[in-house]
C-alpha cells in the first residue's frame, strides 16, 4: 500500500513468481495431484495446499481471505504457528463445518465468515461465482457506510 500522500491509494502487487495457469491451451482444466509439498507463504495458505492438494482457483481465493483477514486484525490467530496449522489442517479433515472460519473471522463482518466458506467449499476445477464474491463484499461496504469509490487504506 502506498506510503506517501500521493499514493496512499495505490495498491502494489509484488510478486506472481508463484503463477501458473489452471488451464491448458486447449481449455482443459489442470489435473487434481496431492502429496504435493506446501508452495507459498504457509500464513496464507490454504488448508487444501497444507494438506498437499495441488492449487486451484479456490485456493487463491483462500489465500486473499488470509490476507485480508492479517491486515484487518493484525494477526491469523496463531495459524503461522506449525502447531496452529496442524489443529485447523486436523480439523478440515474432521469435517468440523464452519469452526475454523468462525475462529478465523471471529469480531469481523459477516462477510468474512461467508466467504471463508465460500472458497472452503469449491471444489477443484469449479469456476468460483466471481459477481458473488464482489456483490459480498460491497454489500459488506454498504452495510458499514464505506464509499468504494473514496477507498481509505
Amino acid at each position: 500500500v502506498g506510503g506517501t500522500e500521493q499514493t496512499k491509494n495505490t495498491i502494489y502487487i509484488i510478486d506472481f513468481g508463484l503463477a501458473k495457469c489452471y488451464k491448458s491451451s486447449d481449455g482443459e482444466h489442470i489435473p487434481f495431484r496431492d502429496g504435493k509439498n506446501l508452495t507459498g507463504t504457509a500464513r496464507y495458505a490454504s488448508i487444501n495446499t497444507h494438506i498437499g492438494y495441488e492449487q486451484s482457483r479456490r485456493d487463491d481465493l483462500e489465500t486473499i481471505g488470509h490476507v485480508l483477514l492479517y491486515f484487518l486484525k493484525g494477526t491469523l490467530h496463531g495459524k503461522a504457528s506449525q502447531e496452529g496449522l496442524r489443529l485447523e489442517v486436523r480439523q478440515h479433515q474432521e469435517k468440523e463445518e464452519g469452526g475454523e472460519d468462525e475462529e478465523l473471522c471471529k469480531d469481523q463482518p459477516e462477510e468474512f465468515k461467508e466467504f471463508m466458506h465460500y472458497c472452503r467449499g469449491l471444489s477443484f476445477t469449479q469456476d468460483p461465482d466471481y459477481g458473488y464474491i464482489i456483490g459480498l463484499f460491497e454489500g459488506c461496504m454498504k452495510k458499514n457506510n464505506i464509499n468504494p469509490k473514496q477507498p481509505d487504506f
